[in-house]
């Protein structure tokens, strides 16, 4: 502190002696920036020191306090490519415009383009629908899949755009609270995912998928083994309408999963069945089952232990010959699963291995067609139901997919993003900013639920407006008219073709009438019902 009498001193003396006054300014700055210029320059000296005597990182042996720099423009870079560096259509997993349209459904924004497309028309990676001279705009303002095959007794009438599947405790409580709300006012299920089915689902009372994983979570006894008395306990919910089993997911299929045990609260524990602050593990492969055949006997076990609900599985499609050794089961039983959800390797809410994300798995594309041609070549898609799920967030993309075989879309990111994501990467370190992949107490705040239930109705809905306005403009009257001949591709600059050009349709039993005959030749001669290896 400066000495009053001191103070007072030197002004009578600057006064008398005509001094000038900014000369006594500058003098008591003086005074006062030594002692803060200590305050900041010691911890950074002591910094500095530190740096240069540990031995775990070169670049702050050899640049002390400078090469930490290094390590803050890399916290920054995901923030500064995405505000600052990337343009309109280059960020990724979504680029700034796909985002941009999400966030105009949510909110109720204008979601219209001005001055025509920013799309390289003449790029290979362009695709567009063929529209007709005589749109149909008589055609429903909107439209329900009912979905259950004959061995079902509880069919479920489903949207066409519904939440994909997110666990609790991968996603927040309030996420969670917010997706289930918007899903109850606007008619439309939410998946669980495979975390099990905690209190926040049930909350609002909007309809829900159970999605059963390898870790049985919620229906498991001690030892991590299913257990059909706790799994016919909830099943049996009102608010469950169908279950799923996941056989994979797109972001890592193959591959289990660990939820440290840090991160295994009471509330999670409860809604998973495990013991709180233990390592919470999914093994990469199910325990119930071996062989296609078990697989359907489970699912049908699991039918009838819910009551008559609808059963159906989630995968990302890997080896070929494993779908056909999965529809030849179908006819060697005679069991069927109600539905299929395709998950395309483009799929990521979950955090995965480098080498899962970026190379293993198919895309959703090609795993749709797949399993597409697998159903209808076996005769079967007229009894089981077909989705897709794999960065779907638009009016388009939704009617791209019922023209490849879906009857009907989920989307995970999308309504993340309409929860208010930014795309900051940091869904598995705790640490997201907006509240929705936290457990974070303090960053769930800003996460205001009837506000962002609203956003994510609202963008369900304009989604799906968007849809139908694709299927007016292609003059049909629902979107399952939608066929591979409307979707065209860019093979290069001057080329394209109808995807039906391109992949190989199969037509109705094709696969039972003449194998050979089809492109599936080989494959369907490695599968056997018995057995999910290759057949000598």
């Amino acid at each position: 502190m400066i000495n009053r009498a001191r103070w007072r001193w030197s002004a009578h003396t600057a006064t008398r002696y005509g001094l000038p006054l900014g000369v006594l300014v500058l003098s008591v700055a003086f005074a006062l920036w030594w002692r803060w210029g200590l305050v900041v320059s010691l911890p950074l000296l002591a910094v500095a020191a530190w740096d240069f005597l540990q031995r775990e990182h070169t670049l702050r042996r050899n640049y002390p306090l400078l090469a930490r720099f290094r390590w803050i423009m890399e916290d920054l870079r995901p923030f500064a490519q995405a505000y600052v560096v990337e343009g309109d259509l280059e960020g990724r997993p979504f680029n700034h415009d796909e985002r941009s349209l999400v966030y105009a459904r949510a909110k109720g924004e204008l979601d219209s383009h001005p001055f025509g497309t920013e799309l390289d028309v003449y790029s290979d990676e362009y695709e567009w629908l063929a529209h007709s001279m005589v749109p149909n705009e008589q055609a429903a303002l909107e439209w329900r899949v009912d979905v259950g095959s004959p061995q079902c007794t509880r069919p479920y009438s489903a949207a066409l755009l519904n939440i994909s599947a997110m666990s609790f405790g991968s996603l927040s409580a309030k996420a969670i609270l917010a997706l289930n709300k918007g899903a109850a006012a606007g008619g439309f299920y939410h998946d669980t995912g495979e975390g099990g089915l905690s209190r926040y689902h049930r909350e609002h009372g909007g309809d829900l998928v159970w999605e059963i994983g390898s870790g049985y979570f919620g229906c498991r006894d001690g030892w991590g083994n299913f257990d059909p008395a706790k799994f016919a306990d909830t099943a049996q919910i009102d608010q469950v309408k169908m279950v799923e089993i996941k056989l994979s997911q797109g972001a890592k299929p193959g591959h289990g999963g660990v939820l440290p045990g840090s991160k295994v609260s009471a509330e999670i524990a409860a809604a998973r069945g495990v013991p709180q602050g233990k390592d919470c593990v999914s093994p990469a492969a199910h325990s119930t089952f071996s062989t296609p055949v078990e697989l359907l006997e489970w699912a049908a076990q699991l039918r009838e232990l819910s009551g008559g609900k609808p059963v159906g599985l989630k995968l990302c499609v890997g080896q070929p010959h494993e779908v056909f050794a999965l529809v030849k089961a179908m006819h060697e039983t005679g069991i069927r699963v109600d539905y299929i959800v395709v998950d395309g390797a483009e799929g990521g809410t979950g955090a995965s291995p480098v080498e899962f994300s970026n190379r293993v798995g198919s895309p959703l594309r090609e795993g749709l067609v797949l399993m597409r041609n697998a159903l209808v070549g076996a005769d079967l898609k007229r009894e089981i139901k077909l989705a897709a799920a794999g960065k779907v967030h638009s009016g388009a993309g939704m009617a791209m997919n019922f023209g490849l075989g879906a009857d009907w879309c989920n989307a995970a990111r999308a309504f993340m993003f309409a929860l208010g994501c930014v795309q900051s990467m940091r869904c598995h370190e705790d640490t997201c900013p907006t509240g929705i992949t936290t457990q974070d107490a303090t960053r769930q705040y800003g996460l205001v639920v009837p506000e962002k239930a609203e956003r994510v109705a609202r963008f369900q809905r304009q989604t799906l407006h968007g849809l139908r306005e694709m299927v007016v403009a292609m003059g049909l009257d629902n979107p399952w008219q939608i066929t591979s001949c409307h979707i065209n591709e860019r093979l290069d600059s001057a080329r394209a073709a109808p995807v039906d050009e391109i992949y190989g349709f199969l037509e109705e039993g094709a696969l039972l009438d003449d194998p050979d005959a089809t492109q599936y030749a080989r494959y369907w001669r490695m599968a056997q019902a018995n057995s999910f290896a290759r057949a000598n």
